[in-house]
């Protein structure tokens, strides 16, 4: 089978602006033609193996990089844009909406940005809420979802920030380490019997941290606290870059990237790669070594992204009783819904039924892509009699090729086409035509009604 041709005209072209070279310029540090090179950065030619060796001895750039990226969510994201039904009667082929993310992915991004402006507004009004007349008319992205792009389109890793949590972490008990840390900035550390998980007063510079939570989740708190401390600038000159467009949203995300500041510390880098790779992945034996949650844990593995050192691409997810996903991100082919649920057939849904225990499991996606999938329940106890408890269920995976890497694969039948279980990303994208969990019709598809038979589903999809 011939070598798949690499076309990544849209990282040359940001690389190159990356670095203020003209096109003349870059072509002479590339050892290829100016027409050449234009040729490549607009996607006219494949690039060359002699571009790709001189990409990583002269700017030493993680060729993996060029076949990876944005492209693959961008097309998920705008398919299921599409799949509005403002667009039933003219839905783009899925050609042209790869060709958008491979050549134009600022106007992709543009797009999604439009089309979710649009659907808040619509449900704005649907919804007859009173808070319409009070509010700013412009429609824009809910700070919340803003945050959750921006590290979605970031591979859900921020490369300073976790440095400088491997550099704090250093080789010290991570207790003793972050005590110190906090005594250095002047904090008094006071554990207390209460609901909340932390609580700081600047002025007093005394932190409480619940006595109610488990040893796991005090410990991250007192780390979160030290990111918001000691690493203000770093976490300030991120978001300055990220160019947040409200202050709700600049304030989510400061808190998320003090959340990974606390992560990356708890389990830094290069320590924690090189376990996970020793331990196969086993989440239970990588909380234990680390003093961290399994939810920890398995969010810590989806962000191993790296240049020059990256783990296995995990998908990691979460979602809640109702189905509805509450963290979402995925290094693989496999993107989640950016709205509602995931799929119906997944196992991260039957997590709740068996409690304490993983679930594994091989799916395959309407693509051909073929996934392990690990699930388990997570409860969040509030600490004492009464409080309530929630309850979530997480989802960790990868593409079976990296099955070898993962304790889970150990037993299960690869081989066999009939073990693994399909799978979409939601009903109303999903190109299943006799799927049994289908709860709406797929957009993309025309129906028919017979009245004189009925099968699982009320309609056939053609």
């Amino acid at each position: 089978m011939a070598p798949q041709k690499l076309y990544a005209g849209a990282k040359l072209r940001e690389m190159r602006n990356r670095l203020s070279l003209t096109q003349k310029e870059f072509a002479g540090k590339l050892g290829v033609s100016l027409p050449y090179l234009n040729q490549m950065e607009n996607n006219n030619r494949p690039v060359s193996t002699t571009v790709v060796l001189a990409l990583a001895q002269e700017f030493g750039m993680d060729v993996t990089e060029l076949s990876s990226g944005d492209s693959e969510r961008l097309i998920s994201d705008m398919r299921e844009a599409m799949a509005d039904p403002v667009f039933a009667d003219d839905v783009p082929p899925l050609a042209d909406l790869r060709l958008t993310a491979s050549n134009a992915p600022a106007l992709a991004r543009a797009f999604l940005a439009l089309h979710q402006a649009y659907r808040q507004t619509h449900e704005r009004l649907a919804s007859l809420d009173e808070a319409l007349g009070r509010e700013d008319s412009r429609a824009q992205a809910s700070p919340w979802e803003e945050v959750r792009d921006f590290f979605h389109y970031c591979d859900n890793y921020i490369d300073a920030v976790d440095r400088a949590a491997e550099r704090f972490a250093g080789k010290d008990d991570m207790r003793l380490t972050v005590t110190r840390a906090l005594s250095k900035a002047g904090v008094s550390l006071h554990m207390k019997d209460m609901a909340e998980l932390r609580r700081f007063d600047a002025e007093s510079g005394e932190l409480w941290i619940s006595s109610r939570m488990p040893p796991q989740t005090q410990l991250f708190q007192m780390l979160l606290q030290v990111a918001l401390l000691e690493q203000n600038d770093l976490l300030e000159a991120t978001l300055d870059f990220a160019k947040f467009q409200t202050e709700e949203a600049r304030a989510i995300a400061k808190m998320g990237l003090a959340n990974y500041f606390a992560g990356a510390a708890l389990m830094p880098y290069g320590r924690f790669l090189a376990t996970a790779q020793d331990m196969r992945h086993d989440l239970e034996l990588l909380s234990t070594h680390f003093g961290a949650s399994i939810e920890q844990v398995a969010h810590r593995l989806s962000t191993l992204q790296r240049p020059g050192a990256k783990g296995v691409p995990f998908f990691f997810v979460r979602v809640d009783q109702a189905g509805t996903i509450t963290k979402r991100h995925s290094a693989t082919r496999l993107q989640f819904a950016r709205f509602g649920g995931a799929c119906p057939l997944w196992n991260v849904h039957r997590a709740f039924e068996t409690p304490g225990q993983f679930l594994r499991q091989l799916a395959e996606t309407p693509d051909g892509v073929r996934y392990i999938s690990i699930a388990r329940d997570v409860s969040k106890s509030g600490g004492a009699f009464g409080s309530p408890v929630r309850r979530y269920a997480i989802a960790l995976g990868c593409e079976t090729r990296h099955a070898d890497a993962l304790v889970y694969a150990d037993g299960l039948e690869l081989g066999k086409t009939e073990a693994y279980e399909p799978i979409g990303i939601s009903c109303r994208i999903c190109e299943r035509q006799s799927c049994h969990q289908r709860s709406v019709p797929p957009l993309e598809r025309r129906l028919s009604v017979d009245s004189s038979r009925r099968s699982v589903l009320p309609y056939d999809v053609s």
